[in-house]
């Protein structure tokens, strides 16, 4: 086989490992700051800065925001991946996943300090959450095998931005389209902690006969033990697209994922337990532990399907899509596990207590969109429609011998979203646009609780935006916006003691920023001040139900930026870098928002050969609450991680496009504790806190091996 290797491809690849693996073990203090770009008017050779960087941003930007290309997330990604580790390099952005890439569904992201429920996450245009507070189960859709593209969208948007949580800003992930010739792919994977995948996708290129339709289908298997100790996990994800022209202005794609898995998690472990046993400690194999892996096991299901439309007639262009989406969370858990709450049930004083829940939702929508063109003017209109059926319960149980001992409350709700939007894009020239936009967002939910009875609200509000973009030339532009984002009350208010007084949180955003891009250099930054009038915090109970209150503004602001300098033979230096403040009249501390977030990478990229270098560092930051109500604030910590690969054109004459991916995160093997989960004597199913805290670490040095080819 090495007889029908080029040398001189090999050798540059070597070589640019060799240059990558070499920088300074220090690379992580030096702090940059800029973007890059992704649809500029003028396009980059391969190779360019634009075309290598890890996040650009868009000369046609209105906000600031980064495009995450579908090369750097098939270099760097592995397993069954998501858009939260895809996410994780862009500036503003604090991610984690504490049982390794993909490897459980307790995964973490917040972006400029707006946490899971205050920002949307799109699926091809589409948004969606889990309705009761708008939270997303990164690892139970699509996965970073079947994704073509990420855009971080860091603000509300224009009007025509749809979503229930316009308030912290957009994840828009899009799915990659099917080749244009026949192939079939096979993928392997083998890694740390026991991690394995198999993966085949079919192609069936442009089929002529049949009306040039295109279409794919991908199915991928992952397990693993788990970084954390007996959280292991095993999935299944189903994926398929097809894309047909219906005439030369009309054309369908449909799309269907399903999605099977079922894990051992733990939810963090004190401080205490990481001292005594390692910070990799999840669960245990003792069954008179409330943390004993056979009694904490989750098994999730969930499938996203849509249909769409995209035409083009006249002076208009029309874009529909009809989807549903469902998931269930099937929950087994210790009554507190790695907490202090003793054993002992009515069956006995060493029986395991523990608590056993169901979560479903079903969630039918449309989203409508239309485009006017009106001489150098184009004027947009839409409406995004969802109504989503939830049901939930949970029981108390003995874990010994799996008598329910008594039902912890059940419930179901309805959810509708209506949101209508226009908007209008004026082009007085070549150079200028600017775009007032409304929005009018309409939001119902109903509660049932059984035995209590029914309560619903309902939330409206205008939304208004403006944004202003400048052409300085094909290489620059610049832009200006104001915006207004909006988040209903989470279901859980309803339920409080004064559902009444309970007001949606609201948002003014304003900000300004710039992008200059040419094949060299990709550079771009942006300032931002945002304003939270009716921040919603719990502050006590009243005969077990929660109190909330307004606990007065929030102030967000900041200056990011991201950039890429091409160095010349392939390699490019990266880095980027954002302060986000968030301040409190009420003096209230913001959770999990890091002051500063950096990255900085070289990387090499040239014919069949890649590779890179790439650190990321997280600020300090507040992450909760100890055993006595004192902040709990965690020190900065950065992440090294290493990647290369080789395509070959052929192999043996019988295989084509042939890759092999080698990888290797947290190179300096770094634990430190990260991030916090609550504190014992917290169930995910529904307790109250009362103990220590919970923490995650960071996994430590773990490594991928990946083999791919197509037939």
């Amino acid at each position: 086989m090495n007889s029908k290797f080029k040398l001189k491809p090999l050798t540059k690849w070597l070589v640019g490992s060799i240059f990558c693996a070499s920088a300074p073990s220090m690379l992580w203090a030096y702090d940059l700051g800029t973007v890059t770009g992704s649809g500029g008017s003028t396009a980059a050779p391969v190779g360019s800065a634009p075309d290598v960087a890890p996040t650009q941003g868009s000369l046609t930007a209105t906000e600031p925001q980064s495009v995450i290309s579908q090369q750097y997330i098939e270099n760097n990604l592995t397993g069954m991946s998501n858009y939260i580790e895809a996410a994780a390099i862009a500036p503003g952005v604090w991610a984690y996943s504490p049982n390794g890439p993909g490897g459980n569904d307790n995964p973490g992201l917040s972006m400029r300090g707006f946490q899971d429920g205050q920002y949307n996450v799109l699926f091809d245009g589409i948004p969606f959450s889990d309705g009761a507070d708008f939270t997303h189960h990164a690892t139970s859709y699509m996965t970073a095998q079947d994704t073509g593209k990420m855009v971080v969208d860091r603000g509300p948007g224009r009007a025509s931005t749809i979503g229930d949580a316009t308030f912290g800003g957009t994840i828009a992930t899009y799915s990659k389209n099917p080749l244009s010739d026949p192939a079939a792919t096979v993928r392997l994977q083998d890694g740390s902690f026991n991690s394995h995948l198999g993966g085949f996708q079919f192609d069936t290129g442009v089929m002529q006969n049949y009306g040039d339709t295109s279409a794919f289908i991908d199915y991928n298997h992952f397990s693993t033990d788990g970084a954390l100790t007996n959280n292991n996990m095993r999935r299944n994800n189903l994926f398929a697209k097809l894309i047909k022209p219906l005439n030369e202005n009309t054309s369908i794609t449909i799309v269907a994922m399903q999605n099977d898995s079922y894990q051992n998690a733990s939810l963090g472990a004190t401080a205490a337990q990481i001292a005594q046993f390692g910070p990799r400690y999840g669960l245990n194999t003792d069954p008179t532990s409330q943390a004993y892996v056979g009694y904490n096991n989750d098994k999730f299901t969930s499938h996203f399907d849509y249909i769409g439309i995209q035409s083009r007639q006249g002076s208009w262009k029309l874009d529909n899509k009809l989807y549903t989406n469902s998931y269930e969370h099937d929950a087994m858990q210790g009554q507190d596990p790695n907490g202090a709450t003793a054993n002992g049930t009515a069956n006995g004083p060493n029986n395991i207590p523990g608590v056993t829940g169901l979560t479903q939702y079903t969630t039918y929508g449309d989203v409508f969109r239309a485009t006017k063109s009106m001489g150098n003017d184009d004027l947009g209109m839409g409406v995004w429609v969802e109504r989503q059926l939830h049901q939930s319960w949970n029981n108390n149980v003995d874990l010994t011998n799996g008598q329910v001992m008594g039902s912890g409350g059940a419930e179901s709700s309805a959810m509708n979203t209506v949101q209508p939007y226009v908007e209008y894009v004026w082009r007085p020239n070549a150079t200028w646009s600017v775009t007032p936009g409304l929005k009018y967002n309409d939001f119902n939910r109903t509660q049932l609780l059984v035995g209590t009875g029914s309560t619903s609200g309902t939330y409206s509000a205008v939304l208004p935006s403006l944004d202003v973009h400048y052409y300085v030339n094909d290489h620059w532009s610049a832009y200006g916006q104001a915006a207004e984002g909006f988040v209903a009350p989470l279901l859980s208010y309803l339920a409080s003691a004064n559902p009444s007084a309970i007001a949606p949180q609201k948002t003014r955003n304003y900000q300004m920023g710039s992008v200059f891009k040419t094949p060299q250099l990709a550079l771009s930054g942006d300032v931002y001040y945002i304003t939270n009038n009716n921040l919603i915090q719990q502050v006590g109970t009243v005969n077990t139900l929660p109190v909330y209150q307004n606990a007065g503004t929030v102030q967000y602001r900041g200056v990011e930026g991201e950039a890429t300098y091409n160095l010349g033979s392939g390699v490019n230096l990266y880095g980027n870098i954002s302060y986000n403040a968030t301040t409190s009249d009420a003096a209230t501390p913001i959770l999990n928002a890091p002051l500063v977030t950096s990255a900085l990478g070289l990387l090499y990229n040239q014919g069949p050969a890649n590779a890179s270098l790439i650190a990321k560092q997280i600020g300090s930051r507040i992450t909760g609450q100890d055993a006595f109500n004192n902040n709990v604030t965690l020190g900065s910590y950065t992440v090294v991680n290493f990647t290369t690969g080789y395509k070959l054109s052929a192999l043996q004459g019988w295989a084509k496009n042939a890759t092999v991916q080698f990888q290797m995160d947290n190179i300096f093997n770094r634990t430190d504790i990260i991030a916090q989960n609550g504190r014992t004597g917290t169930s995910s199913l529904g307790t109250a806190p009362s103990g220590d805290p919970l923490f995650w670490t960071l996994y430590g040095r773990i490594f991928s091996l990946n083999l791919s080819t197509a037939f």
